[in-house]
């Protein structure tokens, strides 16, 4: 017995409801990309935030806590708050596992192989309490230091985790609402990469309809890990050209709006 083949109005019945599904994810758009910029670099400050803001867009900027710019730039990373930008949580002295191969350069000061879990909690519990004394917010995110969660055995966030939207790790991927880790947002660290690369990034998230974190450093120089400043001007523009396509937000809000969270 045959059957009748499903008319083309049919199979668009069917299939609408994934497609807004996958809409509705990323505030209605294709695809969600999120700007992330760790250690509070000049740069962030003098080429990056001027950069966004132009193109009418929010990014989040880690900062830990002993950072210099917190000392004699502090204003600005205020004005940079009021005007959206998220100032995540990179912890107070952004300690990274020196035990680990290939981290002679880990300070011993900053040695998280030598911390306690309660001097690893206090130490991001006041860098809470510095951010918010800048910006007076109550939500933000994490950024695991190196990308490490562990002092021994233990992974130290468990003991943070009520106090933060989400958290930011090292790992390159990309993810749909339902499959995303929120203790551990995946992300792709960015290093000498060309804006076309990054650029191809962002066409594979719009393709997939996925979440696209970047992390970056340096941008034009100040850190070891860095892209150029056009390979940047590059990515912010397509953006800016996709912006009907592509949600563009500081990974509180992204994390927030996933997660179903509302403000207290």
């Amino acid at each position: 017995m045959r059957y009748p083949k499903p008319s083309l109005l049919l199979w668009l019945a069917l299939l609408l409801p994934y497609f807004g599904a996958a809409q509705n994810s990323w505030n209605g758009k294709r695809c969600a990309v999120v700007l992330t910029y760790d250690d509070a670099l000049n740069v962030h400050l003098d080429k990056v935030i001027p950069s966004l803001d132009s193109a009418g867009f929010r990014g989040t900027f880690y900062i830990n806590g002993s950072a210099a710019t917190l000392e004699t730039r502090l204003n600005d990373w205020r004005m940079a708050a009021s005007r959206g930008h998220e100032l995540g949580n990179h912890s107070l002295t952004h300690p990274c596992d020196g035990s680990l191969p290939g981290r002679t350069w880990v300070s011993a000061e900053s040695d998280l192989s030598r911390y306690s879990v309660a001097r690893a909690v206090n130490e991001i519990r006041f860098t809470n309490t510095l951010l918010k004394a800048i910006d007076g917010k109550d939500e933000r995110t994490f950024a695991y230091p190196c990308g490490d969660s562990l002092i021994g055995k233990v992974n130290y966030y468990d003991q943070v985790q009520h106090l933060f939207v989400a958290a930011r790790g090292v790992t390159g991927a990309m993810l749909t609402a339902t499959d995303a880790n929120w203790e551990s947002v995946n992300c792709y660290g960015m290093n000498g990469q060309s804006g076309d690369e990054m650029v191809a990034l962002v066409k594979s998230a719009m393709a997939q309809g996925k979440l696209l974190v970047f992390l970056f450093h340096g941008v034009g120089g100040e850190h070891s890990l860095n892209v150029s400043i056009e390979a940047h001007y590059q990515l912010v523009s397509f953006l800016k050209q996709h912006n009907n396509e592509i949600w563009v937000a500081p990974l509180v809000e992204v994390a927030k709006a996933v997660r179903g969270k509302t403000e207290e």
